[in-house]
């Protein structure tokens, strides 16, 4: 923060949006050698980046489309991404069940096609499956009527962690990431953008931070920002809305995912094992106003349990869901098409007359080749020589396949010896932060010491997954969490009773029903962030 204040420093690239597209566009632009500076106004992957399918995947659903060549740089960029964060992403088995002969040949001609477009990318043959078969990777697939399945491959990955590893790669190399620093403006000379006018929302000062280029990269309120620059703009983006619902292991146990390949609105839906859970979704609902704190619709959590249900043995119900949470898809607008289904996850980028450059659209499996399309784009916005992109090959902060300890220490890779080593320091490090969630105390020190943390949501949201994987366990942990970031960070007791607070009415909002609050919560829930750090 120091750096950016100081204001005599003119960065090659400023990129404003700290998700999966603003923090890969700084990996790239770092690796290549360039003065960096990225600045986000909430924490890192706050929004969509954080609530993903966590898929790594070319897209099934975008094949069937018939947009090929989305799919075949998708399944490249998946290759890529298992072999760069192998600890954070790994190939999964997944499961279509067919309840009649035709369904079977069918996808089973579809997963041939899709593994050829992978060609040395493939992470395994599909292959059809008896009934038997398909009922031992599906233990608990409904049986009446099943005719057998089809088993292909795609990945899976932890989609918060990636980002904040991102961001400490992106450091490594040079760049200067911070997070809660809005941009307020855009500073401009002769009509071209020069900068931007960004806000330290820890302290309220405002300071400009100049820059050869200006990346918008700020997903579904890439339109706010261009008026900044154009206050006449026409919008660029529809978002969509998608859910998730997690459910506990039981309802879907084994190694393998349920694929259902084709719900009542024409989207696919998936039931995967993640973190020991099992995470259901998505839907896809048009027109929603973009929103810091997205909330599921009663209408779109039905729906995904009504679909489950027709697939499990054991029928889901309102109060077997951990959490729900809801994603904003920011999807640029194309002619022709009538719903936001039928969109493509297809990037843009877009370079006003003022020259501030827009990326948007795209998905997590394709961040990498976002970054590197818009890093030769600013290369000439700036005037800067063309470096070639050398992130096909970069490893990723705390890649490796070899990690000890306990399973949730596997997203900290090569960190978790660091982490564990802290857990010795103090006897109570090593206790857990709540009963029925992994996470140690002292994680928390970690967050805060090498990975920005600043508030409680930090911790609970992103660093760690509890928000996700039981929304009233990280209710239950909030009090231990905001004791451990105040001596951290130095914050008072009237602090630590305001994280507390705007944390756990946050996490209300993740919940179907609420002990103390007995209605639905689920899309009624006032929004809340947590207080200002």
């Amino acid at each position: 923060m120091n750096r950016l204040r100081a204001g005599g420093e003119v960065f090659d690239v400023v990129i404003v949006g700290g998700g999966a597209s603003g923090l890969g566009a700084a990996v790239d632009a770092a690796a290549r050698g360039h003065r960096v500076a990225l600045i986000e106004r909430d924490d890192f992957a706050q929004g969509t980046s954080s609530r993903s399918t966590k898929l790594v995947h070319g897209g099934v659903r975008y094949l069937r489309q018939g947009n090929l060549a989305l799919v075949k740089m998708a399944l490249r960029e998946r290759g890529l991404l298992l072999r760069n964060a192998p600890h954070l992403a790994h190939a999964m088995a997944f499961v279509i069940p067919n309840y009649s002969w035709w369904d079977g040949a069918y996808y089973t001609l579809g997963l041939t096609a899709y593994d050829l477009l992978a060609g040395r990318w493939s992470l395994g043959r599909s292959q059809r499956l008896s009934r038997a078969e398909t009922a031992g990777h599906l233990p608990t697939v409904e049986t009446k009527g099943l005719a057998g399945g089809v088993l292909y491959y795609d990945g899976q990955f932890d989609d918060a962690r990636l980002a904040i590893n991102l961001a400490q790669t992106a450091v490594e190399h040079g760049a200067t990431l911070v997070n809660y620093c809005a941009c307020v403006g855009l500073t401009k000379e002769r009509g071209v953008v020069n900068g931007v006018l960004a806000r330290d929302r820890e302290t309220g000062v405002e300071f400009a931070i100049r820059a050869r280029a200006v990346i918008n990269a700020t997903g579904v309120f890439v339109d706010e920002l261009r008026k900044f620059d154009e206050p006449a703009a026409v919008p660029m983006v529809t978002v969509s809305q998608g859910v998730h619902v997690v459910l506990p292991r039981e309802f879907l146990p084994g190694t393998s995912a349920l694929m259902i390949p084709k719900t009542a609105d024409g989207r696919v839906l998936f039931a995967i094992p993640w973190h020991d859970r099992v995470v259901v979704g998505t839907t896809d609902t048009p027109g929603v106003a973009p929103s810091a704190e997205p909330r599921a619709l009663p209408h779109e959590i039905e729906f995904i349990l009504e679909h489950a249900r027709k697939y499990l043995t054991r029928d889901p119900g309102e109060r077997d869901v951990l959490s729900v949470f809801a994603g904003l898809r920011p999807l640029v607008t194309r002619e022709g098409k009538s719903t936001t289904a039928a969109l493509s996850r297809d990037h843009t980028i877009a370079i006003s007359p003022g020259r501030l450059i827009t990326l948007t659209g795209g998905k997590w499996t394709t961040y990498r080749k976002m970054a590197e399309d818009v890093i030769d784009r600013a290369e000439r916005v700036a005037g800067l020589a063309h470096t070639p992109s050398p992130t096909a090959g970069l490893a990723i902060h705390g890649a490796t396949q070899a990690v000890d300890g306990p399973p949730h220490m596997r997203t900290y890779g090569s960190d978790a010896a660091g982490v564990m080593a802290l857990a010795k320091t103090e006897p109570q490090l090593d206790q857990p932060l709540v009963a029925g969630l992994p996470m140690r105390q002292s994680e928390v020190l970690w967050h805060a010491r090498h990975e920005m943390a600043r508030t409680v949501e930090d911790v609970l949201a992103r660093r760690t997954r509890a928000l996700l994987l039981d929304a009233r366990g990280s209710i239950a942990a909030a009090p231990t969490v905001a004791r451990l970031l105040a001596a951290e960070l130095k914050r008072d007791a009237a602090w630590i009773d305001a994280q507390v607070a705007a944390y756990t009415a946050l996490a209300r909002g993740y919940l179907l029903r609420d002990s103390t609050r007995p209605e639905l919560v689920g899309g009624t829930e006032v929004s809340a962030h947590s207080a200002a750090p």
